[in-house]
């Protein structure tokens, strides 16, 4: 079982590292946590995300992501969920007072956003993005061979593929973010403008997403 050439593992690491490296929602919620409140809080929510990617694997290996593709009333209803999301998360960020990841004796208790609810905020992003399920339908299946096992348990080993190689990819790029802005989260006001442009952010991805076709 799974046994392909070198031909199919160079093809499929280079695509799967393409796409990783390629910007969109995900990437880009990533990276604002991790400017905002630091590597912990980048680091939640590609946890997050990667839990929602490889529930995607399962849903696509087992055929419930074509739901999305047969019918255009699902895909819908899911494209406007996570678009509400989006721009229910940039609202409370442009809210905040921009205080929530300094030290404990500047920081307004009442806006402290925990690591566990970043880890649940990446995770219902991505699980809502239905370009991601559509991604799987359309990308894991190329990499099925005939012969080398069942095709339910092909796309499923693909999809935690994908996964594991985000986690060789995408931590580089939280801490060099968090590098880049460790300075910029020591001063309130800079703070706020950091949550400012996450809000405006966030709430961009959301129309994007809302206007997105199937």
């Amino acid at each position: 079982m799974f046994d392909y050439d070198i031909t199919h593992w160079v093809t499929f690491v280079s695509a799967t590292i393409l796409l990783n490296l390629s910007p969109g929602p995900d990437m880009a919620f990533m990276l604002g946590q991790t400017i905002k409140g630091g590597r912990a809080c980048g680091f939640a929510a590609m946890l997050g995300m990667w839990l929602a990617t490889a529930c995607h694997a399962v849903l696509a290996a087992f055929g419930l992501s074509a739901i999305l593709v047969a019918s255009a009333g699902a895909f819908t209803v899911m494209k406007w969920l996570g678009a509400i999301y989006l721009v229910w998360l940039g609202y409370q960020a442009l809210r905040s007072r921009g205080t929530a990841f300094l030290p404990d004796e500047k920081a307004d208790n009442n806006i402290v956003v925990s690591k566990p609810k970043i880890f649940q905020q990446g995770f219902i992003v991505c699980l809502l993005n239905p370009k991601v399920a559509l991604f799987f339908l359309a990308f894991l299946p190329q990499f099925v061979v005939p012969g080398a096992g069942p095709t339910a348990a092909q796309l499923l080993f693909h999809g935690i593929l994908v996964v594991v190689i985000s986690g060789v990819v995408e931590p580089p790029f939280i801490l060099i973010a968090d590098r880049l802005s460790h300075r910029l989260r020591s001063s309130v006001n800079i703070g706020r403008w950091l949550d400012r442009c996450l809000g405006v952010l966030l709430i961009g991805l959301g129309f994007r997403l809302a206007v997105s076709e199937q």
